[in-house]
């Protein structure tokens, strides 16, 4: 009977900007379809994990997988050598990812900058784009905006098109790296509701940096505590919350839930 493969798999990642080692032969399998809240202080690693992921920054040691492929490697002549640049494209095409800032095209409304994409990688009609883009809109609850300009919407508004846009790909792995930290505190649950949507509703595999411990422990199946670029703990938001067993953890919780 065949398994199958994680949808990512870190394997001995290491990266470091200069001395500092950011990730330190991190371990990490995530199944296909599974919700993984990545928490743990500011510097911890969490968002050079994603980024590297996405390929926006190039690894030191280890191999990143992707649904059982090597991503940043792959096999010629039987052995691992650096990925080519056709391979990396068609594996990343597989995943999306929304930043802290919106990264939105000023001069496109909202509807161009989810268009544009699929239309100029994915090889899209101008119609099948705007049906997908349309549907998408209205799943985060945006249609009646898709011909507002960035600067005609709110920061809210603004994110829930960027996370239209990365949904037109259709990926089947999505990174949100901290996407609420650049709101007012009044539009995060805009966001984060569209979010624990899509959680519900699609089969998405999702990483995901977030502060919002509320939202982790509603959202996440599987949370990761980051520390010095390593994970220190993981486990079910229930133990990772409840019963969390390392001091360090307890501390960092402590710390940002009186806060």
């Amino acid at each position: 009977m065949s398994t199958v493969p994680p949808a990512v798999q870190f394997i001995d990642v290491m990266k470091r900007f200069g001395a500092l080692v950011v990730l330190k032969k991190l371990n990490l399998s995530v199944s296909r379809g599974e919700k993984i809240a990545l928490i743990g202080p500011s510097g911890s690693g969490k968002t050079t994990l994603l980024r590297t992921l996405m390929t926006l920054e190039p690894i030191n040691a280890g191999v990143i997988q992707v649904d059982g492929e090597p991503f940043t490697h792959e096999r010629m002549d039987g052995l691992l050598v650096p990925a080519r640049e056709a391979h990396v494209r068609r594996i990343r095409g597989k995943i999306g990812m929304v930043f802290q800032q919106f990264n939105l095209f000023p001069h496109m409304t909202a509807l161009q900058n989810i268009i544009e994409a699929p239309i100029y990688v994915l090889g899209l009609s101008k119609d099948e784009a705007m049906e997908r883009a349309a549907s998408l809109l209205r799943k985060v609850g945006l249609i009646d905006r898709m011909n507002y300009y960035p600067a005609q919407l709110s920061g809210g508004q603004q994110q829930r098109v960027a996370i239209a846009r990365a949904l037109a790909m259709q990926p089947r792995i999505m990174l949100f790296d901290e996407v609420t930290s650049a709101l007012d505190p009044e539009l995060v649950h805009e966001v984060l509701q569209v979010m624990r949507q899509l959680g519900e509703e699609q089969d998405l595999t999702m990483l995901i940096v977030t502060h919002q411990m509320k939202f982790a422990a509603e959202v996440a199946d599987r949370v990761c505590f980051f520390s010095e670029g390593a994970i220190i703990e993981q486990g079910s938001p229930d133990v990772m919350f409840g019963e969390p067993a390392h001091e360090r953890t307890r501390a960092f919780l402590r710390a940002v839930l009186e806060a």
